[in-house]
């Protein structure tokens, strides 16, 4: 082995836990829950599987009713489904792996046939372009223009940074690691960040330090629920996917990424989807505690990045969804297995459940260790 693939499979603490080696699952919408958000035997298998990552970042979890988007992904706000998610965790666990749930407020992007009828929320009125079609793969949510939201109130602000908090809370009852807020992909977080769908004037808009208000609330509200070290974020700064759009992503994104680390939180989730600025490179030495880096990484790739110092941990998708046993292929340089991509958002085992380890896999049917992720719809991260 190399010495910069010998990098990947090095230990790292991260908030309060030492993870095995730098290779993290990332979060990936698979919708395979119930209708009502428990996770299901397929869920629990599947996490199972993958324990062998440093670390898996669940799936997107809303956190309350109002959070959800799409059909047969999971929740944390019930006692059901606590008690999938406990089932989840025990099972990473049982084969030595560790997880965290990844905290998933959709906002504006939802549909009244998911909200019992409500009109969906967002930081202010403005709706994503009804024409946008943002999945190139069958994704279970109604096949229709998103509506304009509704814009919270002061007070309901206050009410959804509460779910967040109560999420966490739920997490580790539910036996998570952490928990991770998926502030990216235009979901709300990120839409109270952006300058086009934030056109707020009271404490929630306007400057860069209004609209990283309600972000950096939700990440002081759960460290005050568990600790610093059971809370990451994930950004995806720049990113126009699901019509977010900042008039000045530099300014925001730096101001954020320092309000983090000065917070001290388990580490901080970066995606550079080629936004036409070096992410990475303006982002990382802003904040002082593990950095993972995600998007498009490879066996090498991922490799010089950790061991140059660049990153500390790499996320990896479809890699992950075709691969139960890659931190074993990566480690050996073994051939991959290739992803359906038809099977993405599916319900049933097929494409979920199914694909072989190396030991048991058709050797015709491999694709190269350092094979790149297959262009496809952003949608299929979390």
């Amino acid at each position: 082995m190399s010495e910069a693939l010998s990098a990947l499979f090095t230990p790292l603490r991260i908030g309060d836990i030492t993870v095995k080696n730098r290779l993290a699952m990332a979060p990936m919408t698979r919708q395979r829950s119930t209708l009502d958000g428990v996770p299901t035997d397929l869920n629990v298998e599947h996490y199972r599987q993958r324990a062998t990552a440093g670390l898996i970042v669940s799936e997107g979890i809303y956190p309350s009713a109002m959070g959800k988007g799409y059909l047969f992904t999971p929740g944390l706000h019930t006692d059901a489904q606590v008690t999938g998610w406990r089932r989840v965790t025990e099972a990473v666990h049982g084969e030595g792996g560790a997880i965290f749930g990844q905290i998933m407020h959709v906002g504006r992007l939802a549909d009244p046939l998911m909200l019992d009828g409500a009109q969906p929320i967002g930081a202010s009125a403005v709706q994503p372009d009804p024409t946008a079609r943002h999945y190139t793969v069958t994704c279970p949510r109604p096949k229709r223009p998103y509506p304009e939201p509704r814009a919270l109130s002061h007070a309901e602000v206050l009410g959804v940074i509460d779910d967040f908090a109560q999420s966490a809370v739920l997490a580790k009852r539910a036996g998570f690691d952490g928990v991770e807020i998926h502030a990216a992909s235009g979901y709300l977080p990120m839409q109270f960040l952006s300058t086009n769908s934030n056109l707020r004037t009271d404490a929630w808009g306007g400057s860069v330090e209004k609209r990283a208000a309600f972000l950096l609330a939700c990440v002081d509200a759960m460290v005050a629920a568990t600790s610093p070290g059971f809370v990451a974020v994930k950004l995806s700064p720049g990113w126009s996917f699901h019509n977010v759009f900042d008039d000045d992503p530099v300014a925001t994104y730096s101001y954020v990424v320092r309000q983090l680390s000065a917070r001290g939180i388990a580490y901080l989730e970066l995606g550079d989807y080629a936004v036409g600025w070096d992410v990475y490179g303006t982002l990382r030495p802003l904040f002082e505690g593990p950095a993972m880096f995600v998007a498009g990484f490879t066996q090498p790739t991922a490799a010089a990045a950790v061991h140059d110092g660049r990153a500390d941990m790499i996320a990896f998708g479809q890699a992950y969804i075709a691969n139960p046993d890659l931190a074993n292929r990566y480690e050996h340089s073994l051939k991959l297995n290739r992803p359906e991509v038809a099977t993405y958002y599916t319900q049933g085992a097929e494409g979920y459940t199914d694909y072989p380890v190396y030991a048991d896999a058709d050797p015709d049917a491999l694709q190269p260790v350092d094979a790149a992720p297959i262009p496809i719809s952003p949608a299929t991260t979390g």
